[in-house]
């Protein structure tokens, strides 16, 4: 079984371009998320949760190696009814481009997921839960709305906060293969980096902390693949 990356820095150098923030790039039907959407979600969030005094944050993503708070405990967890995948589209800005749009993770309906739970220091658990609200909802309505679930963890359970998709929203782009969704990552990039640098990111502290997701893994090799053979067309060697 192949057990290092085939998606390496260098094909992370192959892709990247240095590209100024456009500033919002708004879908049809959503507008720009603002101070008073940000208290309203954070007031919605604190109302429903299981344990308000007890305030923890499941990442499944780009949370698990770039979290936006201090947090006092972090364990690996396992969320049921819950599949990570590239399901949220389309990103013009942030990783992406209106030539070369990306695709982000999110967690959808079905199978299970392993991530990390962070807990966050009760004193402080408003403010950092307002720094993690504006950098996952730019826009609204927010296509990924924050939801409660349970996270099984070796120190039994814990409800969490997550965003999850909502396959109601024009955001949500599901059935795409394996494939399709690699030729999207091989080639997105925006001014925050590339897709292939999200995936690579993710894969790899996943695996430092020894959870081995197969669909990550199978997208990092096709990744991997299509930036090859981009790169020998373009020598002219294809």
């Amino acid at each position: 079984m192949q057990t290092r990356l085939r998606l390496t820095p260098d094909h992370i150098a192959h892709v990247h371009r240095d590209i100024p923030d456009p500033g919002p790039m708004l879908l049809d039907g959503f507008r720009p998320a603002e101070a008073a959407d940000y208290d309203a979600e954070i007031e919605r969030l604190l109302a429903t949760a299981p344990t308000p005094d007890d305030i923890w944050i499941f990442g499944y993503g780009s949370l698990i190696w770039n979290p936006c708070y201090p947090f006092t405990e972090q364990r690996t967890g396992l969320a049921h009814g819950w599949h990570r995948s590239f399901t949220l589209g389309w990103d013009y800005r942030f990783r992406g481009t209106r030539e070369t749009p990306g695709l982000m993770l999110a967690i959808d309906r079905g199978g299970q997921c392993k991530g990390v739970v962070h807990r966050l220091a009760p004193e402080t658990a408003r403010q950092h839960l307002d720094v993690l609200i504006r950098r996952e909802m730019s826009m609204v309505p927010t296509a990924f709305p924050g939801r409660w679930i349970s996270v099984r963890t070796l120190d039994g359970p814990v409800w969490a906060l997550t965003f999850a998709m909502n396959r109601r929203s024009p955001r949500y782009i599901g059935g795409l293969s394996p494939e399709a969704t690699a030729d999207v990552l091989a080639t997105a990039c925006g001014f925050r980096g590339s897709m292939a640098d999200y995936l690579h990111a993710t894969v790899l502290k996943l695996e430092e902390l020894g959870i081995h997701d197969r669909y990550l893994w199978r997208l990092q090799g096709l990744v991997a693949d299509r930036i090859e053979a981009g790169r020998l067309e373009a020598r002219g060697d294809g």
